[in-house]
């Protein structure tokens, strides 16, 4: 309040009363009177720093002022409230108030102005702009960092453009050319063979071509006619067949290797023998899993259920069976053809085995279109086109049929001779120390490879070690694993394969018997692995039909396609009595 007393009295004694208010409203002109005055003051003495004697004559008042309101206190203090009310409407860039203000804070300058600019003599009083307190002033805010975003999942889709498992497409594919190309090499060694060779060759393959040949194409059209009639039984009386093959595989492998040894001869005796130790070991694997047939009766009812939705479903089974019989034709050519070629031991072994694993990618290919037709299904509620998802599986996922047709069938055999050594475990530290070691090697094997792939292959495209992780994983989550252990509807396919082949041995064995001895033990064998092969490509579809209904469970446990079956075979399961009966015996 100091300096505004005086300001007023100062300007009472000049004046006057009226002087005092002309001179109150000059004040409040702000500093825009204020520069002209300053403007002035520069005309006349040229002084750069006469806006700072002002403000010092307006300290210097101040003190003037105070001496004389000694003098009438009363016209002091009316004149202290007028001026006061007066100084709170002065302009905040007045000068005064920038002069008194700056005791208590230091004003910061404003940029000058045009018209400030345009006084190149003058320096003028740097402008009073109001600054928030540090209370009001706000907080900086915290400089952010763009953070990535988190990578995305990537979504998991059912029509997948990629080739997978590339380098065994391009080694089966590299391979069939190669047997190709050799294979009418050997058929043009034959026919020169029968046209240009000396009599005894020629004479050798007549009679192969006359006793030889007509039993294997008989064989292969037998293999395709038992394969249809097992499959189209299976789905009309799933759990006749079921007990049916489990037996009758027993009967019919027991009569071939009895008919075998029966001819006496010690090739035939050897076949036959192989042929007997099999039948006792189906026998008892037939009593050992026959707490589990009840259940696979009722999972193989439902798994067939979805195929009478698909009319066509068969359409790649004839696809293949047609191309196999072709084939197999051209083949056995070949067998005759390599007689007339060096080492026809090693020849023929290879072309055998060359055969083996190009019909397990043809039953393979049908396994993975019937899967993803059923796991569409399943899975999208879609029915999708038989056709297109045979076009798919034998381009985009024929290299997860080749890689799986060549490691799954050795894998499993391995995995039931770790597990049988397992069972036979007992105090001979000597004979069975390693079994649990390899036991557990051979899990952690059919981990990474198993024939559960095939629909997690169809439905996502994925690679077949991928698929058998992925597959095997759901199945641990959802402790399905004694439940797929326990299932035998693998081992009735195998068997089905195995009816046939030792159908196909009584039938020829006895025919070649008849006409041409010598080639007994060797066509048994040989109608024997075609009979197997055959079938088993028409059983890869209630095969794929009951991998899907396991493996689409364990994605999506609260399908409405899928009933309590699993469910309540799981806490079942769970009881001390169901785990020590179903888990301990697999």
């Amino acid at each position: 309040m100091g300096a505004t007393e005086h300001v007023g009295v100062e300007r009472g004694n000049e004046s006057g009363g009226g002087m005092k208010e002309e001179r109150v409203r000059d004040l409040e002109k702000g500093e825009v009177g204020f520069e002209e005055r300053k403007a002035q003051r520069n005309d006349v003495d040229g002084d750069d720093d006469d806006d700072t004697g002002d403000i010092e004559n307006v300290d210097h008042g101040h003190a003037h002022g105070h001496g004389h309101g000694h003098g009438d206190a009363h016209g002091h203090h009316d004149d202290e409230e007028f001026n006061l009310s007066r100084f709170h409407r002065l302009n905040p860039t007045n000068p005064l108030r920038i002069v008194i203000n700056s005791s208590t804070r230091a004003g910061r300058p404003s940029p000058p102005t045009q018209s400030q600019r345009s006084h190149t003599h003058t320096r003028s009083v740097p402008t009073q702009v109001p600054i928030p307190t540090p209370a009001q002033e706000p907080a900086p805010a915290p400089i952010q960092t763009p953070q990535p975003p988190p990578p995305q999942p990537q979504p998991v889709t059912l029509n997948s453009r990629r080739y997978t498992n590339r380098i065994s497409l391009f080694i089966f594919l590299f391979h069939q050319l190669l047997v190709i190309a050799f294979v009418c090499f050997l058929v043009f060694k034959g026919i020169q063979g029968l046209i240009q060779e000396s009599g005894s060759v020629k004479r050798k393959e007549k009679r192969v071509l006359k006793y030889f040949l007509p039993q294997v194409e008989a064989a292969t059209f037998m293999s395709i006619i038992l394969a249809f009639i097992w499959q189209g039984a299976i789905r009309k009386w799933p759990t006749f067949m079921v007990h049916f093959i489990l037996w009758f595989t027993f009967v019919m492998s027991l009569a071939a290797g009895i008919l075998l040894i029966c001819f006496q001869k010690a090739p035939t005796d050897g076949v036959g023998v192989c042929f007997i130790a099999f039948a006792i070991g189906n026998g008892l694997y037939g009593c050992w899993a026959s707490h589990r047939i009840k259940f696979c009766c009722k999972i193989l009812t439902l798994s067939l259920q979805p195929m009478s939705k698909f009319s066509d479903l068969n359409r790649p089974t004839y696809n293949m069976l047609a191309i196999g019989f072709l084939w197999i034709s051209l083949w056995t050519l070949a067998v005759i053809g390599a007689l007339n070629f060096y080492f026809p031991p090693l020849v023929i072994i290879g072309l055998v085995v060359s055969l083996m694993w190009t019909t397990e990618v043809m039953r393979n290919v049908v396994n993975i279109t019937v899967s993803r037709v059923i796991a569409l299904y399943y899975l999208r509620g879609m029915q999708s086109s038989t056709q297109f998802c045979f076009l798919r599986a034998v381009t985009r996922n024929l290299g997860s049929a080749c890689l799986g047709s060549l490691f799954v069938p050795t894998i499993e055999a391995l995995r039931i001779v770790a597990r049988g050594l397992n069972l036979l475990e007992g105090e001979d530290e000597f004979m069975f120390c390693c079994a649990r070691c390899c036991l557990g090697v051979m899990e952690s094997i059919f981990r990474n490879g198993n024939s559960w792939a095939y629909v997690q292959i169809a439905a996502y495209g994925k690679g077949f070690v991928m698929a058998s992780q992925d597959t095997w994983s759901l199945f641990e989550k959802e402790d399905m694993v004694p439940i797929v252990d326990a299932d035998i509807t693998s081992s009735i396919c195998f068997l089905t394969g195995v009816c046939s082949g030792s159908m196909c041995v009584i039938v020829m064995a006895s025919w070649t018997q008849s006409v041409h001895q010598s080639f007994t033990a060797t066509l048994s064998l040989l109608t024997f692995f075609i009979g197997y092969l055959l079938t088993r490509i028409a059983m890869a579809v209630p095969h794929a039909c009951v991998s899907c209904y396991y493996v689409c469970y364990a994605e999506s446990p609260e399908n409405r396609l899928f009933d309590k079956t699993i469910k309540d075979r799981l806490a079942l399961l769970k009881t001390p009595r169901g785990f020590r009966r179903y888990t301990s015996r697999s």
